[in-house]
């Protein structure tokens, strides 16, 4: 089995590895350090399995993963964050991914989705199955956030963590002005009117 890994933090790479190969003695696994570096990798080589990180610097998870699956649609994605399933697993899904766990629970997880998606199947937890049960309703239905493209999603939460629009520019390696316009078009989708007010909204929505 040849395993792809993406995770920005190489101490999480090495700690990734050493399970799996624990677990799949023979498995080849290769190592990107940020999404540019997946993507690049994903076109060298023929691959059974990637799990990425959602949350890197430059282009994020979300992005390559569909750029993953526009390019290689059967090849099972799975995605791992620090973010619990209420913030991005239905997103994921949506993207394509084949199944989304968080990092704390690598270790009960990690396997029972590998085993799934060699099944052909999908890795859907009972918390995931109910966060996608949710995102049923209707458009009006939904509540603010849940209008915000993945993009736009991204930079709202770093806004409600406090961060300058210098700062996302940096993190996201995307230019002040095009954070500006995001950060307009997020208020203007929420009706808000201010930072201090996406930061009490995610704190009211407990998405910080």
């Amino acid at each position: 089995m040849r395993i792809l890994i993406a995770d920005d933090h190489a101490i999480v790479r090495r700690g990734l590895r050493e399970i799996l190969l624990d677990e799949y003695p023979s498995a080849v696994i290769v190592e990107a350090s940020d999404a540019e570096e997946l993507l690049k990798k994903i076109f060298q080589d023929k691959w059974d399995l990637v799990i990425s990180d959602l949350n890197m610097p430059g282009r994020g998870g979300l992005d390559a993963l569909k750029q993953i699956k526009l390019a290689f649609p059967k090849l099972p994605v799975l995605i791992m964050s620090i973010y619990s399933e209420d913030q991005y697993a239905v997103r994921a899904f949506r993207a394509g991914a084949s199944g989304y766990f968080n990092k704390n629970s690598i270790h009960e997880e990690l396997f029972n989705a590998i085993e799934s998606v060699r099944n052909g199947k999908k890795y859907i937890t009972a918390t995931v199955a109910e966060k996608l049960a949710d995102a049923l309703p209707l458009q009006g239905d939904k509540k603010p956030h849940q209008l915000l493209s993945d993009r736009e999603f991204e930079v709202f939460k770093l806004l409600a963590t406090g961060k300058t629009v210098s700062e996302i520019a940096n993190q996201l390696s995307l230019s002040s002005n095009t954070v500006s316009t995001y950060r307009a078009r997020i208020l203007e989708k929420m009706n808000l009117h201010s930072n201090n007010a996406l930061m009490r909204y995610a704190l009211e929505q407990k998405l910080l």
